[in-house]
């Protein structure tokens, strides 16, 4: 069965259904379904173990989120399958969010998410520590035999040291994969969509993602903790702030290394590796040189 009869045969469509793929996605397979009545976002994809995705969570958190008013609202669910409202709105680019009004409303929008979410969710959720993630790709990748294995050691050792770098931390409910992509602006207001690796985490992840993944500017970056923390960033929150953009950046080059090797989507995993490998080095080297 194709994905697409699978989407034809869910039980909630009213009339005649048109099926249309939706670009975008380096995870999942995404549709635009219209019905009789409405239209949605159908999202196929099972649990990815190599990425430690489980649906069950991803379910959990959508629910979540909508309940805490930044995303749209689930409206059918079953294993491999989650059906969500479609919001007529634009895609975010890097560009956008480095323009002042957009990165405000996203920084708000993730602010939101961490505070509120955790007041709706059900059942059980997973943690998203990233250095445990970065290790256990490391395995994975030793275990097949990548051939970005000479870099690993030199990598996990680097690892090791933002660990200790980022000491305890401050618990939220994460998004924690704030690519552009995932976040939507209808006109009036921006949304957060795509939870496939939300759990709890320190903020600064997010923060950092925020600012590895969409190349905002250092005085942009002031402004983000200086918004989300409501007060200007000392030396010891600035530099435990740097060492966690970082990972999140080196966490995104596992990400792709992994994929490279275990996807079967049709993306360009190598030059997606390739350039979160540098986004990681610069960000590095920014934390090493405010360390001194």
């Amino acid at each position: 069965m194709t994905p697409q009869d699978r989407i034809a045969n869910l039980p909630i469509w009213t009339g005649r259904v048109q099926i249309e793929p939706l670009g975008g996605g380096i995870t999942n397979l995404n549709f635009v379904v219209q019905d009789a009545t409405r239209r949605a976002v159908v999202r196929i994809g099972d649990d990815l173990p190599v990425h430690q995705i489980l649906r069950f969570n991803e379910l959990s958190a959508s629910r979540a989120a909508h309940a805490a008013g930044v995303s749209p609202a689930v409206l059918h669910a079953e294993p491999g399958v989650l059906v969500i409202d479609f919001i007529d709105g634009r895609t975010m680019t890097a560009a956008d969010l480095r323009t002042p009004a957009l990165l405000d409303q996203a920084l708000d929008m993730v602010a939101q998410a961490h505070r509120r979410i955790p007041r709706f969710l059900r059942g059980p959720v997973l943690t998203f520590w990233v250095f445990h993630v970065i290790r256990d790709y490391a395995a994975t990748l030793t275990d097949a035999a990548s051939p970005h294995l000479p870099l690993l050691p030199h990598l996990l050792t680097q690892a090791q040291d933002l660990e200790s770098a980022v000491g305890p931390i401050d618990l939220v409910f994460g998004h924690n994969d704030l690519l552009p992509g995932n976040f939507m602006h209808d006109g009036s207001r921006m949304w957060l969509i795509d939870w496939d690796y939300a759990g709890f985490n320190s903020p600064l992840f997010d923060l950092g993602g925020l600012a590895a993944n969409n190349a905002l500017a250092p005085d942009q970056e002031t402004h983000v903790l200086t918004r989300y923390f409501g007060r200007t960033p000392d030396p010891a929150l600035t530099g435990r702030y740097l060492a966690m953009k970082a990972a999140s950046a080196l966490r995104e080059t596992l990400w792709s290394m992994v994929s490279e090797q275990h996807s079967t989507l049709d993306f360009d995993y190598a030059a997606y590796t390739s350039a979160n490998l540098s986004t990681y080095r610069t960000a590095r080297d920014a934390f090493l040189q405010f360390r001194g």
